[in-house]
């Protein structure tokens, strides 16, 4: 039984994207989603999916490696979908089959939230896509900085934040090989009722979390051997710094707000 993890992996490319300093980065992909959730009109949808797909094309990710990371979510994009669809019941009536009615706000409800939701996926996934989890730590490390002064363990929110990032994958194939080794010994996974199934799970839940105590532990005794300590004083191997590139990242995504604005206003 195969059971790859590709979602959100780093894919090695040399693009403008990539070379972005992590810290603007994630602040140009949160005011970009904020104002993909925030659009309400076919302009902006239309607006923010050209925006989306040049910052893809940027990137120099394939389409099918992005389209990897929306496809999880599909099913939940298809229910959301047809939940607006069936229970959204504004404007004029385009079918009328029994106790189903669809109307003009239900298709216009349904392809908004769900072109929203869609969009947002692809753009959010980038960051994990073009960015680096040593990148991704050290910005959340200098982002969460100033809190320090306030007593907050900010670094070592960040080195938590790394080690999740960099134990997806292993726990990943650890189920992978886990599931193998129950489908060999005649674990059906999709056989029989439901209380069947979940009862068949039990075992691979257990041994998957005896598997991520002992990564744990020896993440731990790694750590203690090694001397580590946390908080200030702490150097990196790469500093952090913001180029020319960076501002003209920031400047076309103030100008991808202002037209959403705009677009918002007079239409």
């Amino acid at each position: 039984m195969a059971f790859k993890l590709r979602v959100g992996q780093y894919f090695e490319a040399a693009s403008p994207i990539h070379a972005l300093d992590a810290r603007v980065k994630f602040c140009c992909t949160l005011a970009a989603l904020i104002a993909l959730f925030c659009a309400g009109n076919a302009a902006q949808l239309a607006l923010g999916a050209a925006f989306t797909l040049a910052v893809v094309a940027a990137s120099r990710v394939p389409a099918e490696r992005v389209a990897e990371s929306v496809k999880p979510l599909v099913i939940f994009l298809g229910v959301l979908s047809l939940f607006n669809l069936v229970f959204v019941q504004t404007g004029n009536e385009l079918l009328v089959a029994g106790p189903l009615r669809i109307t003009e706000g239900g298709v216009w409800a349904a392809v908004l939230y769900t072109v929203r939701f869609g969009l947002a996926l692809m753009l959010g996934s980038l960051i994990l896509l073009t960015t680096t989890p040593t990148a991704l730590s050290d910005a959340f490390d200098s982002m969460l900085s100033p809190l320090a002064r306030l007593g907050l363990p900010a670094h070592e929110i960040a080195m938590v934040f790394s080690l999740m990032l960099r134990f997806v994958p292993t726990i990943a194939d650890e189920a992978s090989a886990i599931l193998d080794a129950q489908a060999m010994r005649g674990g059906g996974f999709d056989e029989g009722g439901p209380v069947r199934r979940v009862r068949a799970i039990v075992p691979v839940v257990v041994a998957l979390l005896a598997s991520g105590l002992r990564h744990a532990d020896g993440l731990a005794r790694a750590l203690d051997a090694r001397c580590y300590e946390g908080g200030e004083g702490r150097t990196h191997l790469h500093e952090q710094r913001v180029c020319s590139q960076d501002f003209v990242a920031i400047g076309l995504t103030c100008a991808f707000i202002a037209a959403m604005v705009v677009l918002g206003v007079v239409l």
